[in-house]
C-alpha cells in the first residue's frame, strides 16, 4: 500500500513541477460540529475517490488565506457564509514523503448552498459518531486532530502521528 501511495504522488508532485507543494486546506464545521468532507472524482490525481476537503496548491503570489478562499469557492460555490475559527500552519507533510507544506484554515459554516465542480462527486455533513465509515484521503485525520475539531478517540488511530 505504501509504494502505491508513493508511485501515485510521485505523478502528482511532478504535474506541479516543484519539489515542495505547498496547500492550504479547509476544515469546514456546521452548527451540529459535523465536517464537510467532499468526494474526490475517481480521475483525481490525489485520492481518487476518496473523501477529503476543499483544498489546494498555492499559486504563486498567492497567500495561503487568498488561496484557501478561492478553492472554497472553486470547489463548492461561492453562494455560503462562513466564519473562521483557527489557522494553522505550516505544517509538513507526514504521509506523503515531506513534499507538502500544509496551511490548514479551520472554519464554521453559517449558511449557503453547496455546488461542486466537477473534482467531487459528492459532499456529505459527517458527524464523529459515523465519521470512520468514510473512505477518506491520507491526512485528514491528522489534520483533525491539528485542529482539535474533534477528541482523537473519533478518528482512524491508524491515521494519526504516533
Amino acid at each position: 500500500m505504501v509504494s502505491a501511495r508513493r508511485s501515485s504522488v510521485g505523478k502528482c508532485a511532478s504535474a506541479y513541477k516543484q519539489s515542495v507543494i505547498r496547500l492550504s486546506i479547509n476544515v469546514v464545521e456546521n452548527l451540529a460540529r459535523e465536517i464537510l468532507l467532499l468526494r474526490r472524482s475517481p480521475h483525481a490525481c490525489l485520492g481518487a475517490g476518496l473523501w477529503g476537503f476543499p483544498a489546494g496548491r498555492i499559486e504563486g503570489g498567492e497567500t495561503p488565506w487568498q488561496c484557501a478562499l478561492r478553492e472554497f469557492a472553486e470547489e463548492i460555490g461561492a453562494e455560503h457564509r462562513i466564519e473562521s475559527i483557527s489557522m494553522l500552519g505550516p505544517i509538513g507533510d507526514t504521509f506523503y514523503g515531506g513534499i507538502f507544506e500544509i496551511y490548514l484554515f479551520h472554519h464554521r459554516w453559517l449558511e449557503g448552498r453547496i455546488v461542486l465542480n466537477p473534482e467531487h462527486t459528492q459532499y456529505a455533513w459527517v458527524g464523529r459518531e459515523i465519521y470512520k465509515r468514510y473512505s477518506v484521503m491520507d491526512g485528514i485525520d491528522e489534520d483533525l486532530a491539528y485542529l482539535t475539531v474533534w477528541p482523537r478517540r473519533f478518528l482512524n488511530q491508524d491515521k494519526l502521528p504516533r
